[in-house]
Protein backbone atom coordinates (compact mmCIF):
# COMPACT_ATOMS: atom_id res chain seq x y z
CA UNK A 1 0.00 0.00 0.00
CA UNK A 2 1.35 3.41 -1.40
CA UNK A 3 2.60 5.83 1.72
CA UNK A 4 0.56 8.96 1.90
CA UNK A 5 1.90 12.28 0.65
CA UNK A 6 3.99 14.17 3.00
CA UNK A 7 5.72 17.90 2.07
CA UNK A 8 9.12 17.27 1.09
CA UNK A 9 12.17 20.30 0.26
CA UNK A 10 14.49 19.30 -2.11
CA UNK A 11 17.61 21.31 -2.63
CA UNK A 12 19.36 20.78 -5.84
CA UNK A 13 22.91 22.08 -6.49
CA UNK A 14 24.08 22.95 -9.82
CA UNK A 15 26.43 20.07 -11.34
CA UNK A 16 29.43 20.51 -13.25
CA UNK A 17 28.18 20.34 -16.69
CA UNK A 18 26.10 23.74 -15.73
CA UNK A 19 27.30 26.36 -17.94
CA UNK A 20 27.47 29.58 -14.99
CA UNK A 21 28.40 32.20 -18.06
CA UNK A 22 25.03 31.27 -19.68
CA UNK A 23 21.49 32.14 -18.39
CA UNK A 24 19.30 29.63 -17.18
CA UNK A 25 17.27 29.51 -20.61
CA UNK A 26 20.31 29.23 -22.50
CA UNK A 27 21.61 25.86 -20.63
CA UNK A 28 21.66 22.06 -23.04
CA UNK A 29 18.31 20.62 -23.17
CA UNK A 30 16.20 23.98 -21.30
CA UNK A 31 13.19 23.51 -23.40
CA UNK A 32 12.96 19.84 -22.28
CA UNK A 33 14.00 20.23 -18.59
CA UNK A 34 11.58 22.27 -18.43
CA UNK A 35 8.64 20.65 -20.14
CA UNK A 36 9.59 17.82 -17.13
CA UNK A 37 9.50 20.07 -14.48
CA UNK A 38 6.18 21.13 -15.81
CA UNK A 39 4.76 18.05 -16.19
CA UNK A 40 5.87 17.17 -12.31
CA UNK A 41 3.81 20.03 -11.44
CA UNK A 42 0.65 19.08 -13.38
CA UNK A 43 1.26 16.20 -11.56
CA UNK A 44 0.86 17.57 -8.15
CA UNK A 45 4.34 16.37 -7.09
CA UNK A 46 6.27 19.57 -7.21
CA UNK A 47 4.15 22.32 -5.67
CA UNK A 48 6.50 24.88 -5.58
CA UNK A 49 10.39 25.87 -7.33
CA UNK A 50 12.98 27.81 -8.00
CA UNK A 51 15.92 28.74 -8.32
CA UNK A 52 17.67 30.64 -5.05
CA UNK A 53 18.95 33.79 -6.50
CA UNK A 54 22.73 34.88 -5.40
CA UNK A 55 23.08 30.78 -5.02
CA UNK A 56 23.72 27.78 -6.98
CA UNK A 57 21.02 25.92 -5.50
CA UNK A 58 17.44 25.16 -6.30
CA UNK A 59 14.66 24.77 -4.09
CA UNK A 60 11.44 22.78 -4.74
CA UNK A 61 8.72 21.78 -2.79
CA UNK A 62 7.20 18.57 -3.44
CA UNK A 63 4.52 16.30 -2.46
CA UNK A 64 5.66 12.59 -2.31
CA UNK A 65 5.43 9.73 -0.44
CA UNK A 66 9.09 8.88 0.23
CA UNK A 67 12.56 10.83 -0.61
CA UNK A 68 12.89 7.29 -2.85
CA UNK A 69 10.06 8.23 -5.06
CA UNK A 70 11.11 11.69 -5.36
CA UNK A 71 14.52 10.72 -6.88
CA UNK A 72 12.83 8.54 -9.34
CA UNK A 73 10.46 10.63 -10.58
CA UNK A 74 13.55 13.33 -11.13
CA UNK A 75 16.23 10.80 -12.24
CA UNK A 76 14.74 11.11 -15.98
CA UNK A 77 15.15 14.87 -16.24
CA UNK A 78 18.02 15.55 -18.80
CA UNK A 79 19.40 18.19 -16.64
CA UNK A 80 19.81 15.32 -13.65
CA UNK A 81 20.92 12.77 -16.21
CA UNK A 82 23.87 14.90 -17.73
CA UNK A 83 25.02 17.04 -15.13
CA UNK A 84 23.49 20.00 -15.02
CA UNK A 85 21.50 19.52 -11.65
CA UNK A 86 22.22 16.67 -8.51
CA UNK A 87 20.25 16.30 -5.80
CA UNK A 88 21.99 17.67 -2.58
CA UNK A 89 19.65 17.06 0.32
CA UNK A 90 15.83 15.72 0.54
CA UNK A 91 14.35 17.35 4.27
CA UNK A 92 10.93 16.78 5.47
CA UNK A 93 9.05 19.47 5.80
CA UNK A 94 6.27 20.45 7.95
CA UNK A 95 4.17 23.39 6.93
CA UNK A 96 3.09 25.53 9.72
CA UNK A 97 2.44 29.34 8.40
CA UNK A 98 0.70 29.82 5.23
CA UNK A 99 -1.14 27.23 2.69
CA UNK A 100 0.18 25.43 -0.42
CA UNK A 101 -1.95 24.97 -3.33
Amino acid sequence: MPSMASLFAVMLNRGRAYQTDRPLEDQAEWAVHAKFMDALVNDGLVVLGGPLEGTNEVLLIFRAGSPDEIRQRLAPDPWHRTGLLEIARIIPWTLRLGKLP
